[in-house]
């Protein structure tokens, strides 16, 4: 499964690469990719993470969470 954060607040490769190290640390994330230039972070999970551990974390990397959109099945 993958799910879709918006995140803003992001102004480099330094800032992604923060958010990218919070969302991996959470349980559950096999994979993280954030995108400075499209404010988004891409996390891929065995399972839904919740959105509340989500947001926790992209706003203990100093960053705003915005939606979460989960995506599932084979071609997500």
């Amino acid at each position: 499964m993958k799910q879709i954060i918006e995140v803003t607040g992001m102004h480099c490769g330094h800032c992604a690469a923060a958010v990218e190290k919070a969302l991996a640390a959470l349980p559950g994330v096999k994979k993280a990719k954030a995108d400075h230039e499209q404010n988004r972070a891409v996390i891929s999970t065995a399972a839904e993470v919740p959105a509340e551990a989500i947001k926790a974390a992209v706003e203990g990397a100093g960053f705003t969470c915005g939606k979460i959109e989960a995506k599932k099945g084979l071609f997500s």
